[in-house]
């Protein structure tokens, strides 16, 4: 089968990838139809994150990566060492991280102080030493307590990303006793690459090390508030890192400071029936007050305000019913403001916060407030989570983030409106809920853990509705499906759709096409026009720079010609250029709500000439209507790198125009025609 590629980029130049570099990803200029450079610019230009570091010393830079090279040279024979050993090979990530943290850094121009040259050294000894152990068959360092770094190839986009972790003495007396996990979240830096992210957790504990605790800490592919890949990345470390130690799932809390505080109340809210505690410190909750856009009359399109619906941990508030919070702030921090804010928000649910502060203190730990807040988390830890309480609440936006416990959405009367559930068990044979904005829903409870009788049939009771749910199963899970037809529900055996419905993981916006595995697909073939060949070039190249700059990783990335069946089976598929220019556009046009030619471009009401603009959506892939097509664009928020990570939301809903005249900026309302969100049927709506 052929391999996907995800090459290389070279940042050396600029900030943005030149046209000799896009010509060597194979996006030749000439089967664009291409003829000359455009008079300006067609991606906007921002400050590159992370920036560029010092200048390394000739000498030095050529012996590192003589050293660099050693390494990946050792891996590439492990990989063929152990090719038919998967126990080991699924090992060699861990390898794998030390020569990517001093390999990128190299590329990408990442040293910010000389001493990172020591740092980088010693990397490199430390990865060669694991991979003369594993050569041997070895794993010491699975075995290992106190600090350890580990690795695991992420499902996106197949790269290496590091985490680090905390293990107990205890592990080394009693390993397969299962354990309570905290997970912290750093705070920000534009500087922490993985070398230096490498470097901490070999040589730092962390604010919170709970005695007989793993404390797990990811890198969150760089620096934008664990959101997004960042997000994917926690739950990928954390599910690694349970297949490597045996870890109590009904007791594992996530913390955070400063950014991991946003990150902390984000992932908080969204999962917040996971966590038997969450602790944020600092950070931020949300966009329109801490960035102040009211006061400042910056307001941005309504479509992106509607799209603070994705991100916004008051908007989802009311989820933390279902577990433990602690909340800290300085008394003089400014990001005192998130958990005030916060506050008033869970009060609007019923909810009081519990708001430790330090005394006279301003972005930091106060000493007693820490102390404090361990006692409380660890009560919470002790006692552990339940997974099937007796009353769950769901308060949502969006079907990303569409599950508590045992009460899961699995379909909106409207995104972005508030949704909310609120169920509770009565007795054993009662099941009680009410619900807003909610099409379709599911009941279910795992194995062993249903406290409803298991003879017969319980009654589930929806907004009035008396229903008979399914029966529950002999070894004790239930699992009930319900839809709301025009204002009635019933029960149903399973989801019957009569044409497309937005499904959980099958919602959008544009951003969501990056929360799984994507692969980017290049055109071959001519463009409409010139200027339609050059904005593809510059968007896509910009795309490719973006995500290995901000997301750390390399995009997986085939020519229209090479795409597979099981491309299309496995990945969402980011298509650039037009029907012209990509067979793959060309194959499922007809069946995408567009009108696409060589004058016009319409979607829905809104309509632009072709010459001038082109189409960027997201809709269900007409050649497999489990993942996402994505025309045009790569993740919309690449231009807000170097600002608060509270401007790193969703600039685009599901569709927009974009006018190719101009120097592209998802975020800049000069670039968009038009756009808008599909209807709950992927239908066009009205656009902006």
């Amino acid at each position: 089968m052929e391999m996907l590629s995800n090459q290389s980029t070279d940042f050396s130049i600029t900030h943005r990838i030149p046209v000799s570099i896009i010509m060597a990803l194979g996006l030749a200029a000439a089967a664009l139809g291409q003829a000359d450079k455009p008079a300006r610019p067609l991606a906007a230009t921002t400050p590159r994150v992370p920036a560029f570091g010092i200048e390394l010393p000739d000498d030095a830079r050529t012996q590192l990566r003589a050293h660099t090279d050693a390494l990946g040279q050792a891996i590439d024979a492990l990989a063929r060492q152990h090719a038919d050993t998967p126990p080991l090979l699924h090992h060699l990530p861990d390898v794998q991280v030390y020569h990517k943290a001093v390999d990128w850094a190299l590329n990408h121009r990442i040293f910010f102080k000389p001493s990172e040259l020591k740092t980088a050294e010693e990397l490199l000894v430390a990865g060669s030493e694991r991979a003369a152990q594993l050569a041997s068959g070895k794993t010491p360092w699975t075995r290992a307590t106190g600090l350890v770094v580990r690795g695991y190839v992420s499902r996106l986009d197949d790269s290496v990303q590091p985490y680090g972790l905390v293990i107990p003495q205890s592990v080394s007396t009693d390993p397969w006793r299962k354990r309570r996990l905290d997970v912290w979240l750093h705070g920000r830096d534009n500087k922490l690459s993985e070398l230096k992210f490498i470097q901490q957790r070999r040589t730092s504990a962390g604010q919170f090390t709970p005695p007989d605790t793993i404390v797990l800490h990811p890198y969150g592919r760089f620096c934008n508030a664990f959101k997004f890949a960042g997000e994917v990345d926690v739950f990928e470390a954390l599910a690694h890192a349970k297949k490597q130690y045996s870890v109590d799932n009904n007791r594992v809390s996530i913390r955070g400071f400063s950014m991991g505080g946003g990150g902390c109340w984000h992932l908080g809210t969204h999962f917040a029936g996971d966590w038997v505690a969450v602790a944020p410190g600092a950070g931020f909750a949300e966009s329109l007050e801490y960035l102040g856009l009211a006061r400042k009359n910056a307001m941005p399109p309504a479509h992106e305000q509607a799209l603070w619906g994705f991100y916004d941990a008051t908007k989802y508030a009311g989820n933390l019913f279902n577990t433990a919070t602690v909340a800290y702030s300085g008394q003089i921090d400014k990001q005192k403001q998130a958990a005030d804010i916060m506050a008033r928000h869970l009060a609007d649910e019923g909810l009081a916060l519990y708001h430790v502060i330090g005394p006279n203190t301003g972005h930091k730990y106060h000493p007693a407030a820490k102390a404090e807040i361990n006692e409380r988390i660890n009560a919470a830890a002790a006692k552990g989570r339940n997974p099937v309480p007796s009353e769950v609440r769901l308060v949502t936006r969006t079907l990303r983030y569409n599950r508590q416990a045992w009460v899961r959405v699995d379909g909106l009367d409207a995104h972005w409106e508030p949704a909310r559930i609120k169920a509770r068990i009565a007795d054993n044979e009662r099941v009680e809920l009410t619900t807003e904005n909610v099409s379709r829903l599911v009941l279910s409870m795992p194995s062993g853990l249903c406290p409803l009788r298991p003879d017969g049939h319980p009654t589930v009771v929806i907004d009035g509705d008396e229903l008979t749910g399914a029966r529950v199963l002999t070894d004790r899970s239930w699992e009930s499906l319900f839809v709301n037809a025009l204002g009635k529900w019933r029960a149903v055996g399973r989801f019957e759709f009569a044409s497309l419905a937005k499904r959980p993981g099958l919602q959008g916006p544009i951003d969501d096409a990056f929360m799984d595995r994507f692969l980017m697909i290049r055109p071959t073939g001519k463009a409409m026009t010139l200027l339609a060949a050059q904005w593809t070039e510059a968007q896509l190249g910009q795309a490719l720079s973006d995500w290995e700059l901000q997301f750390r990783g390399k995009p997986l990335i085939k020519d229209d010609i090479d795409l597979t069946a099981a491309d299309i089976a496995d990945c969402n598929l980011i298509l650039w250029g037009d029907p012209k220019s990509n067979s793959a556009i060309a194959r499922v046009i007809d069946q995408l709500p567009l009108k696409w030619n060589e004058t016009t471009v319409k979607l829905g009401q809104a309509e632009a000439e072709s010459t001038t603009h082109a189409p960027v959506l997201i809709f269900p892939n007409p050649l497999n209507p489990k993942r996402y097509v994505v025309l045009n664009s790569g993740f919309t928020f690449s231009r807000f790198g170097h600002s608060s990570n509270a401007t790193q939301t969703p600039k685009l809903p599901d569709w927009a125009l974009a006018d190719m005249r101009q120097p592209y900026n998802a975020g800049n309302p000069d670039c968009i025609a038009a756009a808008g969100f599909f209807s709950e049927r992927w239908q066009p709506q009205k656009a902006e």
